[in-house]
Parts: C-alpha cells; structure tokens; sequence
C-alpha cells in the first residue's frame, strides 16, 4: 500500500509556512498600530523646549507637536509614555512603545539595533561662554589646555573626549554647569545649539554662544523596531507630506524663529550613515518658562 507520509508531511509544511508568513505580514507594526487606533509614543517629557509638561501639567513642546501631526497622517491618536533617557532606547527594543520622539540622533551604532525614519531635525555641537570672554575658540583643539563642560552620558561628553589635550569636565546636568562656567571654574560647555538660548535664557547669568564645532553636525530621526517596512514607509511618507505642505517648517519657527528641519550650512548632509553626536540630556533649569515664538 502506498505511503500517505510524504503527501501529508508535505502539506503540514506548506500550511506551516503559510501561516509563518501570515504572521509575519501581520506582524509588521504598522497593523498594530492601526488596529489599535493609537501610536504609542515615548519621550522623556523634561526636555524643554523639545518634550516637557506646562504650568497645567500638559505636554507641549517641538517633539510634542511633531508627533501629534504624525499621528494624525497615520489616523491614529497619539498616547505619549514619559520615560528617562536612561531606558528608554532598551524600553523602545521591548516593545514597551512604538516610537521615540525626542532627539533621538541618527548614529551607526543605534542603526545596528533600530531602524530610523529620515532625519527631521538637524542640529550641531556649539560652545557656550562667559558674555565677557572674548577668546574665539573656533574647533576643539583650539581648546586644548582648557577645561570644558559636558554633561555626563551625552555623546557630547564623548566628543570632548576624542581630543585628549582638552579637559572634559563632566556634570549629572546644566544647572552646576552654568554655574561653574560663569565663575570660571571652567572655560567653555559644549551643548547642542538648539538648546543654547534656552540654557541661557533660563539660567539668568552672563553667558553667551560662541562657535559652532566642525564637523559635529547631528541629524535626528524616529527610531522604532526593526523588521516593519510598511511602518516605516508610513512614517517616512507622513514626515515627506509633513515638509511638503510646511508643517514641519511651521511647528520649528512657532519653538525656535528659524527652520530646523532642512539642512543648513552648519549642518549639511552626512555623505554615509547620517551619523552625528546625541544631544544631551539631563536639563535641571526652570521648565515653565519657554515659550513659542508667535
């Protein structure tokens, strides 16, 4: 009598297979995310004037509102997850969240783990000094010999520290920072230029910007889990029809009075993996005070 095993091992397989490559198409996130009718996003939400909560407790900054206008192109809603800086990139890999909208910088190392939408924002390292400190520091090695602030953990911190003449000088957040620097304990800090006028701005002491760091540009992007290529289109399509119609050039001028979303001569185009330093995190200053430019 003739052996049914194969034909039935055969067919196992095939409906094995079938049901494999169901889930995987059912997998990618952009179902879920759809299906549930809400992108889970995560920021720190003590990040001003990017993620932070106002005097009534609500979230409202740049990131806020660019995930919101993502949300709504993928017709979902937005539920925000504040998180520390700490984990939240191991937060985003267990599946505790969608996406992360908060100044994540695009770097090789991150991209070996998670894949990024295109960039939305580009920034740079620049120094911060006293008001009446004339010297012209135009590169870190101009800097050798001097003591520079960074804050602990940041890729800024990292940066510093490539060039081993300069005195990194590393500190938990700004606060200590800026005091230090206005009282000459320290000669420069070295921050994301973004975040500069509203450093000095909410410090209250005499400080000011000085040069830009070459060939420290950073490009930030929207990391989410790897193996989602029709999330991916989706953000990245969001974001496109986002620069198109000005949405993204509007939210940037109503945070900062200047377009932050298309490259600029500080800034340009990395050439390969679009790679630049974190900014850093860990901001102690007074939060309620940033306002949008109108």
């Amino acid at each position: 009598m003739k052996s049914f095993k194969p034909l039935f091992t055969s067919a196992l397989v095939a409906a094995l297979l079938g049901v494999t490559t169901a889930s995987v198409h059912a997998a990618d996130l952009l179902d879920t995310v759809k299906q549930a009718g809400v992108l889970k996003i995560a920021l720190e939400g003590t990040y001003p004037p990017f993620d932070y909560r106002n005097s009534d407790g609500q979230l409202e900054g740049f990131d806020v509102d660019v995930a919101k206008a993502i949300a709504v192109r993928l017709g979902v809603k937005p539920q925000f997850v504040t998180t520390e800086w700490s984990g939240i990139l191991a937060g985003l890999q267990a599946g505790k969240f969608d996406v992360i909208v908060n100044q994540v910088a695009i770097t090789p190392t991150r991209k070996q783990a998670l894949d990024f939408s295109q960039p939305y924002v580009y920034s740079g390292a620049q120094l911060l000094q006293r008001e009446k400190d004339l010297r012209a520091f135009k590169s870190l090695d101009g800097l050798k010999g001097f003591k520079v602030g960074v804050v602990l953990g940041s890729n800024y911190a990292d940066l510093v520290k490539t060039v081993t003449e300069v005195g990194a000088q590393t500190y938990p957040g700004d606060a200590e920072m800026l005091g230090d620097l206005a009282t000459g304990r320290i000669d420069a800090v070295v921050n994301d230029h973004l975040m500069l006028p509203y450093l000095i701005k909410n410090s209250h002491l005499p400080l000011r910007t000085g040069s830009m760091i070459p060939g420290a540009d950073t490009q930030m992007g929207i990391p989410f889990r790897k193996g989602n290529p029709r999330f991916a289109k989706a953000i990245d399509d969001a974001l496109a029809a986002m620069r198109e119609d000005g949405t993204l050039k509007k939210i940037s001028m109503q945070w900062f009075g200047t377009d932050t979303t298309i490259p600029n001569v500080h800034c340009p185009p990395s050439s390969d993996t679009r790679a630049g330093p974190v900014g850093a995190r860990g901001h102690d200053l007074e939060r309620s005070s940033w306002k949008r430019s109108t």
